[in-house]
């Protein structure tokens, strides 16, 4: 993704160019006018009591012109830089174009609205050329990897995706806007289905607002749960109301001090972080931001405790942390050129009948150690990935193979193990799940 990476950085010289020319721009015609302003007084003044212009007046009103003139040029200088960097985005989008589908001949404008010409210069605002160009350089033609079968059973895989995206908006706290997509889709969504998102997001909005309420009563009335999660959930909310009591100073000392037998519970496990927290009361008279413990005071700690909720509640509801959506996009962006390239590759080779759209991939893709959620496992005497159909068997002597290399080997009803010399019956071998 370095390619998409470059096109970012383009773009944010070229948006960070823009803005330097608006000030600069703004601030040299305010000098401009302020500077004519003070000489169209004097040549009034002048002319009020009839004197005739002096040659020093005539110098000034010179040496004005010239600034007017250089200011201008010096404007249309600094523009003309601004199209040169519009085209090295331009150039970068199309370095991309060609890194995801090389040999696909994607189309480019008629009037060459992106080249390096001053008529298509003068043509474009920047803004238009910058949109045009994204829109025009990754219009691709992406069905082409994907197999008509999906879409034989349109409306049932419409309504997969509806339900989707409503998980989605859900998750993110869109909760309007899942119920305006559930009413325009006339999707039916259970309220259990509901429920969870509706109370997580409830609660992380109360978070959002430091209010830590709603938060620590989810977490007292799931307690035992969080435990068999090993989770320091209540302990981080408790501690962060501590804090939020020692900000208020010497007067919220008291408070501090009795709210402090909440760590009871976990002065095992967190017996550090307490000592840390006592310690800082000495410093409490004499201001905690200007002490060894003024870390305590920082606003990360809310963050952390909305990444952290975030995390134990959706374990706690069987809930993923991300979106099933936003995963899928995700994975998609990553496999989606690589695919596109091998598919033409197939094409140019003619060799079609290698990928056969079925659940099967045509090359391993590799998305990344966060894509990861289940083991697999591939057979090593055919180096093939085992699947539902072809699942690995556990032999007698104890190895792995799959059940296809299975069938192979046997040999007048015994099987010999690929990797020792145990000959066993084919039937001993026993089914694992991973």
């Amino acid at each position: 993704m370095e390619q998409c990476a470059c096109v970012e950085r383009e773009l944010d010289k070229v948006l960070q160019k823009f803005l330097t020319y608006g000030q600069h721009c703004e601030q040299s015609l305010e000098e401009l006018l302020h500077y004519v302003g003070q000489l169209r007084a004097e040549l009034a003044s002048a002319a009020l009591q009839g004197t005739p212009l002096s040659a020093t007046l005539s110098l000034v009103m010179s040496q004005c012109c010239r600034k007017i003139k250089d200011t201008v040029q010096k404007l249309a200088s600094d523009h003309k830089d601004i199209h040169s960097s519009v085209s090295r985005v331009g150039k970068a989008i199309d370095r991309v174009s060609t890194w995801l589908a090389p040999g696909l001949g994607w189309e480019y404008p008629e009037a060459g609205m992106y080249k390096d010409s001053k008529e298509s210069q003068q043509e474009c605002p920047h803004h238009q050329a910058l949109s045009l160009l994204l829109c025009q350089n990754f219009d691709s033609e992406i069905c082409g990897v994907v197999s008509d079968a999906v879409w034989d059973a349109r409306e049932q895989q419409q309504q997969i995706l509806q339900m989707a995206i409503v998980e989605h908006l859900y998750q993110q706290g869109m909760l309007s806007v899942a119920e305006e997509l559930c009413q325009e889709s006339t999707l039916n969504v259970d309220l259990d289905f509901k429920q969870p998102f509706l109370e997580l997001n409830r609660i992380l909005e109360a978070l959002h607002e430091q209010d830590l309420g709603p938060a620590l009563e989810w977490a007292v009335s799931h307690r035992q749960r969080l435990l068999e999660l090993n989770s320091s959930l209540e302990f981080k909310l408790h501690r962060l109301h501590f804090i939020r009591l020692l900000a208020g100073g010497p007067e919220k000392q008291l408070e501090a001090l009795s709210y402090a037998r909440h760590f009871q519970p976990f002065a095992q496990l967190h017996q550090r972080e307490i000592q840390v927290m006592m310690g800082s009361l000495v410093y409490l008279r004499l201001g905690l931001e200007k002490s060894p413990y003024c870390h305590l005071l920082d606003n990360s700690h809310w963050a952390e405790i909305c990444e952290t909720f975030t995390r134990d509640a959706c374990s706690l509801l069987g809930l993923s942390v991300e979106s099933p959506l936003s995963v899928s996009f995700a994975s998609g962006c990553v496999a989606l050129p690589v695919l596109m390239n091998i598919k033409a590759v197939i094409e140019q080779r003619q060799c079609t009948g290698v990928w056969s759209h079925k659940d099967e991939l045509p090359i391993e893709i590799e998305l990344g150690m966060k894509c990861w959620y289940h083991s697999v496992f591939a057979c090593p005497i055919l180096r093939q990935q085992t699947s539902d159909s072809n699942p690995p068997i556990k032999l007698i002597c104890g190895h792995v193979i799959s059940r296809d290399a299975l069938n192979k080997l046997i040999n007048g009803g015994k099987l010999k193990c690929p990797y020792c010399p145990m000959e066993q019956n084919p039937a001993d071998g026993k089914r694992i799940i991973f």
